[in-house]
């Protein structure tokens, strides 16, 4: 009954957003209230569930999004943008200029949140983009897939972080297990599918399309790399810290705060602020005016990604999870192919990565020492299981296709099957290197 009820769900909200028409945060109160009702929540608590669903996502991405979309907006208005395309194009050539963002996507993902690398890196598609005529679905998505697969399969990352921990694994080895199986799945689900995008037309958000200036009127090309790159330096200094040796606990606790990604954008913002703004002659009366359209243009995003948490929670609150977690575990299956299962069936049904991957670890943590499973490997099963068929119930799904300015159907043929593939092909490396390691 439980699948059933969040089967209907998910048809009432695909049917409302693209055959009503409904604006999609309408449509997701909307269903997540009927969600809430038809689950057993007490109608008394529906409200208070998607209040705290809301809440709980928007008080971890809205700063981080808004600045993000601050420092976006300036890294284009002020010709940064502009700058990093011809230094990167002219290095790699326009041929390469896809790999060149591949690889940045990558080594970007590994020490920032998933929000966060978005946030910062679809400035520089969208320019390479409009100046080079090119898809930008066909250079952005594969970009997006290498961010994707370091958020699902990579430690520092919050979820797989979390999972080493859970199932007493080795963090370096799981990394580099992760390694030798993020660099096939993001080629394979980036450059490789791309290939298959060029014909899907996008307009994306006017936001980050700025008037090409004249050569003379650029900033210097250190200045636009290290200011668009800032919130990287500052996130991978904080990262490597700890390894420092240092003891002090005020020290420790100032380190975790300037550490922290929304106090990171902050400091990001400041600096721009000033290089790619005052000493580039503007006036603080003109950056305001452009931080302002930068929120308004995202102001939607946020709504749909506050109604996207508030089913979530829905979900969550109504147990449904563990509904269909019970059910998946009566099955005889490998430990490593029922931890991928459980993660993707809670992945397709709640929208969250990090919740899929914890409730799935819950499920089987029991099994990894009962059947002598490679505790590292079932980190990354459950990673890969936790990225499986990105939807209408997951932020990033609405993220990529409103900042693309894709329809849904476009936005399923592209993000969907590339989430999809990451997953299907980490599970494959999983079973491969399964074979040769006990």
């Amino acid at each position: 009954m439980a699948l059933l009820t969040i089967l209907i769900c998910i048809i009432l909200l695909v049917l409302l957003v693209s055959w009503g028409k409904v604006n999609p945060f309408i449509a997701f109160l909307l269903v997540s209230i009927a969600a809430g009702l038809m689950l057993g929540i007490p109608v008394d608590k529906v409200v208070a569930s998607i209040q705290k669903g809301m809440g709980d996502i928007l008080g971890k991405l809205l700063i981080i999004i808004c600045l993000g979309a601050m420092l976006g907006k300036l890294v284009a208005v002020s010709g940064a943008a502009q700058k990093i395309a011809q230094v990167m194009v002219n290095a790699v050539g326009e041929k390469y200029i896809q790999l060149a963002l591949v690889a940045a996507g990558f080594i970007i993902g590994i020490p920032l949140f998933y929000g966060i690398g978005f946030v910062l890196m679809v400035p520089l598609i969208f320019s390479v983009a409009y100046k080079y005529k090119l898809p930008a679905v066909f250079i952005g998505l594969p970009m997006l897939a290498s961010l994707s697969v370091t958020h699902g399969f990579l430690p520092p990352h919050p979820s797989p972080s979390t999972l080493v921990a859970m199932f007493h694994a080795d963090m370096a080895t799981t990394f580099i297990y992760g390694l030798m199986i993020a660099i096939p799945a993001i080629i394979l689900a980036g450059p490789v599918f791309a290939q298959f995008l060029k014909n899907i037309e996008s307009n994306p958000l006017a936001t980050f399309r700025a008037e090409e200036l004249p050569a003379d009127k650029l900033p210097g090309a250190a200045t636009s790399f290290l200011t668009a790159l800032l919130p990287v330096i500052l996130l991978m200094l904080s990262a490597c810290f700890p390894y420092l040796g240092i003891k002090n606990e005020q020290i420790l606790h100032l380190v975790a705060f300037l550490g922290d990604p929304a106090i990171v954008m902050l400091i990001a913002l400041i600096i721009a602020t000033y290089t790619l703004g005052i000493k580039q002659g503007r006036k603080m009366s003109e950056l305001a005016v452009n931080y302002t359209d930068a929120v308004k243009d995202i102001a939607l995003i946020l709504l749909i990604i506050a109604g996207s948490g508030a089913l979530n929670e829905v979900l969550v609150a109504s147990g449904v999870s563990k509904q269909i977690t019970g059910q998946l575990s009566m099955f005889h299956l490998q430990p490593l192919v029922l931890g991928w299962i459980i993660a993707a069936i809670i992945r397709v049904s709640l929208g969250s990565a990090t919740v899929a991957g914890l409730t799935a670890a819950n499920i089987v943590v029991g099994l990894v020492a009962q059947n002598h499973v490679n505790p590292n490997l079932m980190v990354l099963s459950i990673g890969a299981g936790s990225l499986a068929f990105s939807h209408v119930n997951d932020s990033g799904f609405w993220m990529y296709k409103e900042y693309f300015n894709l329809s849904i159907k476009d936005t399923i043929k592209s993000w969907s099957v590339m989430e999809s593939l990451v997953s299907v092909i980490g599970l494959a490396g999983v079973l491969i290197i399964n074979q040769f390691v006990k």
